[in-house]
């Protein structure tokens, strides 16, 4: 009977591998969205701007994208796991084509 509690569900590869992917697209989308947050502040105030100041704050951004990601995002990993398993459970054939597309 304990061994039922402690024991875990099977996790299919297929399914984790997705996870992953849509974790690391979010990972992308928040590091983007820090870059342009940090895109309109000065870079010539305590630390003199240049290269050295460039490479510091591509960093910083990764960070804290990285942090934001930990922390569980915004939730567009979930949404985009979602849509992948709604597509692979109705199938492609179940989808309307877009306009002017011409079915297969």
């Amino acid at each position: 009977m304990i061994e039922a509690l402690t024991t875990r569900p099977a996790v299919d590869p297929a399914h984790a591998r997705m996870r992953k992917q849509a974790e690391e697209l979010e990972g992308v989308f928040l590091n983007t969205l820090v870059k342009e947050m940090f895109a309109g502040l000065d870079t010539e105030g305590a630390f003199g701007g240049g290269f050295a100041e460039d490479t510091w704050r591509g960093i910083q951004t990764e960070q804290i994208a990285n942090a934001m990601a930990q922390a569980g995002g915004i939730g567009l990993a979930d949404q985009i796991m979602s849509s992948l398993l709604q597509t692979q459970e109705h199938g492609q054939q179940s989808r309307p084509n877009p306009i002017g597309a011409y079915p297969r």
